[in-house]
């Protein structure tokens, strides 16, 4: 069988996945729970689900990790205009994302740590670097000095004059007068007025956005975490800042394999709460079920456009209907139907960068040759193959 490949983010290009005495560990960046769960955190969350279901199916020992980002500019913002304390938005909002992930059947991650209980952790990191010249504080504010990182941009391959349009829109002050260049990234931020804070050698106050996932990672997966995975829209500023912050506090390689998803469309537009076009998890459980909300995403490879349409759901109960109907059907007592082939397209799919759309589409043709047979063909081990396919994609083995 061939070996599974990895497209890494980093170096452009995929590479043979393998790992030091069978053991991966998995960081992938999760939700500021701010708001409810939107089918663009579905995309995310099951293609990852997926890759670790795999690698298990494979044997390797797996760790996988995904971060609550539970303090934050936007749910501050978001707990200040509901009138409500940050810490209840945040745990109702998780609550929520807990429960509709169980019910796309995504496997429960073995850490989901939040931020706030890791602040001693990030202020080690951060000691660190101001120790080796990478950070300094000004007016009880700490930043990270990216002139001095002469590789930051490595994994987004963008010039400084997009990295900052880019950092501008998600959240960076240029004019803010602490600062030494406008490009240059808070690690702690000195304490406002009304806003939860912690005590740090510098000042009361908060961590920034990048030093939070810095911290969980070392914590909880060592100084090089085998694979990172996020959103499309992470890669800048927020993964290329952890890039920055880890390796030059530890002189080590961070990540092994940067894993991108792509990014949700409604409508030909890009999913997103400014332009109203968002599609919640909750108005979806009540018109699907949840195989077919999986075989929907999983139709899409986790690296392309994922485009929402009522006809590629009406696609996705075609592609699950047949699924029943193999299950519903007996095994006869003749010739032993071959599934060979059908196990080896489906694992090459699968070891191609986690090809779940070419995956989905060898168990379409292998129940399309079941249900076609009028024979008393033998299908026990063609279920049996379905099954153990069906459980790696995370889809229920249906019978109602």
């Amino acid at each position: 069988m061939s070996r599974l490949q990895l497209f890494n983010t980093e170096t452009g290009k995929k590479k043979v996945f393998s790992s030091i005495n069978n053991k991966v560990g998995i960081y992938v960046c999760g939700i500021t729970p701010y708001d409810v769960t939107h089918l663009g955190h579905a995309f995310l969350y099951t293609s990852f689900d997926v890759l670790v279901r795999y690698l298990r199916y494979l044997g390797y020992s797996v760790t996988y990790v995904q971060n609550i980002t539970d303090i934050d500019d936007e749910i501050l913002k978001k707990a200040k205009e509901l009138k409500k304390n940050w810490r209840v938005l945040g745990e109702e909002n998780a609550q929520g994302f807990f429960e509709d992930q169980r019910w796309l059947n995504n496997i429960s991650p073995d850490h989901m740590p939040r931020a706030t209980d890791y602040i001693p952790e990030m202020i080690v990191i951060i000691q660190k670097l101001i120790k080796k010249g990478f950070a300094y504080e000004s007016e009880g504010s700490v930043y990270f000095s990216v002139e001095k990182d002469k590789e930051y941009g490595k994994l987004s391959k963008f010039s400084k004059t997009k990295m900052l349009s880019i950092a501008n829109e998600r959240g960076n002050n240029p004019d803010d007068p602490n600062k030494k260049d406008p490009m240059d990234f808070v690690l702690w931020q000195a304490k406002k007025s009304g806003e939860p804070s912690w005590s740090s050698p510098w000042c009361q106050g908060r961590p920034g956005w990048h030093i939070e996932c810095s911290a969980m990672a070392e914590k909880l997966l060592g100084k090089t975490v085998d694979i990172h995975g996020g959103g499309g829209d992470l890669i800048f500023p927020h993964h290329e800042s952890e890039i920055a912050q880890s390796e030059n506090a530890n002189n080590k390689q961070f990540v092994r394999f940067w894993m991108h998803a792509g990014m949700l469309k409604y409508k030909g537009e890009k999913m997103s709460k400014s332009l109203g076009n968002m599609v919640f998890i909750s108005d979806l459980k009540k018109k699907y079920s949840a195989n077919v909300v999986r075989v929907f995403l999983l139709s899409h490879h986790y690296r392309s456009v994922c485009e929402c349409l009522e006809s590629a759901m009406e696609n996705a109960i075609k592609t699950t209907e047949p699924f029943k109907r193999v299950f519903k059907k007996q095994s006869g007592q003749g010739k032993v139907l071959s599934v060979a082939s059908y196990e080896k397209r489906f694992f090459q799919a699968l070891n191609d960068d986690i090809n779940t759309p070419a995956a989905l589409k060898v168990l379409e043709e292998l129940s399309e040759k079941i249900l076609k047979d009028k024979n008393d063909t033998n299908i026990a081990q063609a279920k049996a193959f379905m099954e153990t396919a069906l459980h790696i994609l995370g889809l229920e083995v249906e019978l109602a």
